[in-house]
């Protein structure tokens, strides 16, 4: 029986082999090569489950049909079994010689038709949501089954939650049924492909690709781009992949292959360190750059969540509601750093909290150092929307803000070990020889996945919520105190060379 599940074509499987044949191939018959998703991948899923399960609500004379992954079949069995019912299914399982789909919502029609609703915890149309859909179509209709409409489900993201969710408002359903025509044309063949390639003896040999990271990112990106140098033509600025690609297939790999013909200032910057190993300085922009710098200097970091379902009134689907931070002040050239932070720790809205500390210690002077200001100011932008009574300071913080990455964006420095990159988690061991090596949370991705695992889930054990605050803390402390270190070397850098 497994054997026989083995061969069958799922919809994750024809998606996959739209994608990538080699992807295909392993999840069949090498499924060990797939690493399992990291924690912000698996947050990313946990949150498309809870609008899945949300979505049922409006169909309350739904029935679940069971699905186990050790009992595969009996999915089917039972979708069988329930069809003649006349009800809504969840999950309704289709299976037509080896071509096997679960049906979101199958939703019964007029006469004996069905409609097919696909819900996605997304807020916008994809053309692989299409395929998923068309290829559902195919299979319930293989199985003489009826398709009058199919429907798109997603998030609407013009929602605002006042009480209780309103199911209506929170979900846009769109009539997708047209546009699923064309996408059906054709799929007998790609499905004989996919049967084919699923066969093969040996996985087939595709070469990377756009398609790796569209129209969704691949858990096989370490293997397929791992035998990339670490000075790979992918990682010059500015250069994406309509450029990088041909230029990949007729030989050319590295840095040091590509003609100076043609590059921008900051990627010639960037082709000659890869080629002498050697940091380069603009000691006069740096030195331009520090000036704007003024005492005390408060380095600041904000750590948020945006899930998909809206926490507390007043706020959308995917809004940020900022839970942590981190500021390190400095009152002087010679003073100690002083570290302040904010973590919250319990399922009430963080943020009028957040605001009323946040401005009790950066205060109403001095330099607010923060890397990336985009992302800061516009978190705080949002706050000022909610709590209007912080507009006024809000403005006072946007104005004496100064953006660290300014100096690496616009390559005033760049050190070959940044590989093209000017993100902090680049830029910080590239500077100062620390980074983030060792810790369990190293990014902010993970940071938000784990903070809404330890606050959000009650399944979440007390002791390993303590863990993740805990780590949270020190994950968020290293980034304020280590823009510290990369100022203090600029400073470094800014000086005259010594004749």
């Amino acid at each position: 029986m497994e054997k026989k599940k083995k061969n069958i074509i799922t919809k994750s499987r024809y998606l996959n082999g739209l994608k990538c044949l080699k992807l295909l191939w392993i999840d069949c018959n090498e499924r060990e090569r797939i690493p399992p998703p990291d924690i912000s991948q698996q947050h990313i899923f946990d949150q498309g489950d809870m609008v899945g399960v949300l979505a049922k609500k409006l169909y309350p004379e739904g029935i679940d049909v069971p699905y186990d992954r050790g009992k595969f079949f009996d999915n089917i069995e039972r979708t069988k079994e329930l069809l003649s019912s006349r009800k809504t299914l969840f999950a309704a399982g289709i299976l037509y010689g080896d071509v096997y789909s679960r049906v979101d919502i199958f939703q019964p029609s007029d006469g004996k038709k069905w409609n097919i609703i696909e819900v996605k915890s997304s807020t916008d149309m994809k053309d692989v949501y299409l395929d998923d859909v068309a290829f559902q179509k195919y299979c319930c209709e293989k199985m003489g089954l009826q398709i009058d409409k199919c429907f798109l489900m997603q998030v609407d993201n013009s929602y605002v939650k006042d009480g209780d969710i309103d199911l209506v408002g929170f979900f846009q359903k769109h009539d997708i049924t047209d546009e699923i025509d064309a996408y059906v044309v054709g799929i007998e063949e790609r499905i004989e492909r996919i049967r084919k390639t699923i066969a093969y003896k040996q996985c087939p040999e595709i070469e990377i690709g756009i398609y790796c990271s569209k129209p969704y990112g691949c858990f096989l990106t370490g293997e397929c781009w791992g035998k990339l140098s670490k000075d790979n033509i992918f990682t010059l600025y500015n250069y994406g992949p309509k450029k990088g690609f041909p230029l990949y297939k007729d030989g050319i790999e590295t840095i040091k292959d590509l003609p100076e013909e043609g590059l921008g200032v900051k990627q010639l910057i960037q082709k000659r360190a890869t080629e002498t190993g050697e940091t380069y300085i603009d000691r006069d922009l740096i030195r331009t750059f520090l000036e704007k710098i003024q005492y005390p200097i408060c380095y600041m970091d904000f750590e948020t969540i945006n899930p998909a379902i809206p926490l507390f009134d007043g706020m959308r689907p995917y809004r940020r509601i900022p839970f942590q931070f981190s500021v390190h002040v400095k009152k002087n050239k010679e003073a100690e750093l002083e570290h302040y932070s904010f973590l919250h720790r319990d399922k009430e809205d963080p943020r009028e909290n957040f605001l009323k500390e946040l401005k009790g210690i950066v205060g109403n002077e001095g330099t607010i150092m923060v890397y990336n200001r985009t992302f800061e100011e516009s978190v705080l932008r949002e706050l000022a929307a909610s709590f209007p009574e912080y507009d006024s300071w809000v403005k006072n913080v946007q104005n004496r803000i100064v953006d660290l990455l300014e100096p690496f964006k616009g390559f005033y420095y760049y050190n070959p070990e940044q590989c093209g990159s000017a993100s902090f988690k680049k830029v910080l061991p590239a500077v100062t020889g620390k980074g983030y090596e060792g810790m369990d949370i190293a990014g902010g991705s993970d940071a938000s996945a784990l903070y809404f695992k330890a606050t959000y889930l009650d399944k979440t054990e007390a002791e390993e919520k303590e863990k993740i605050y805990s780590d949270l803390e020190k994950y968020c402390s290293l980034d304020t105190e280590g823009m510290d270190w990369v100022v203090t070397e600029l400073i470094g850098c800014s000086k005259p060379l010594s004749k």
